[in-house]
């Protein structure tokens, strides 16, 4: 792990901002932890392709390019359905002098070939709370928590892209609970080529919060004789 990174200037959020985005908590800020702690190994891998889904706040992609600093340069993309999340994202980006590309969007919809195979980091902190399907894919603050069956149903629409999404070696991170099934995403990923890895895991209140690390095998060409 490289020096300590600073946690963002979070000032330009309003009180009103908080009736429509979901405010930085124990998942958000765990997340920032496992960022800092696996930075070492994001740096190595000289990322040029930043993706964070569902940004909320912009916090994290902003950490995230606190991390890089200087070390690797990135352009950074962050998508979230609400519209008010985007905005404040950018708010966010701008107080902190980082640069976001932020698309309001679901998941990664519309992207197509703009990030197949190329994104070298990718985040996700979904809804993950277990809760009624009917509650799942509003497009207001409770599209920030609300997992439905599992606390899945958003994570497992994503789940079949990952492997399409990422470049060879990249890294995705993603937070879960045990309600969400963590053995199951394991498989689920490991079929398509990736790694897992628990890197941090924290209780707060009810919830055993973890961050997951997949990382995409790269393939190698193996040394034929001459």
């Amino acid at each position: 792990m490289f020096g300590s990174v600073s946690t963002p200037d979070l000032s330009s959020i309003t009180d009103e901002d908080k009736n429509h985005v979901y405010d930085p908590s124990e998942d958000t800020f765990l997340l920032l932890d496992t960022l800092e702690h696996d930075s070492q190994l994001i740096v190595s891998k000289k990322p040029t392709l930043i993706l964070e889904i569902g940004c909320g706040s912009g916090i994290v992609s902003v950490f995230s390019a606190k991390v890089l600093d200087a070390h690797s340069p990135a352009f950074i993309m962050c998508t979230d359905i609400n519209k008010h999340a985007a905005n404040v994202a950018q708010r966010v980006s701008q107080t902190n002098g980082q640069s976001l590309e932020i698309v309001v969007t679901d998941l990664v919809m519309g992207f197509g070939d703009q990030i197949s195979n190329k994104v070298d980091l990718l985040i996700f902190n979904p809804p993950y709370v277990v809760t009624p399907s009917n509650e799942v894919g509003t497009k207001d603050l409770s599209a920030a928590w609300a997992g439905g069956v599992d606390g899945r149903e958003v994570t497992n629409r994503l789940l079949p892209k990952i492997s399409d999404i990422l470049a060879e070696g990249g890294l995705f991170y993603l937070v879960a609970i045990k309600e969400n099934k963590i053995e199951d995403i394991k498989q689920i990923l490991n079929k398509q080529g990736l790694t897992m890895t628990v890197v941090l895991t924290r209780r707060s209140g009810p919830e055993l919060l973890s961050t997951l690390r997949f990382e995409k095998i790269e393939s190698r060409v193996a040394d034929l004789p001459l």
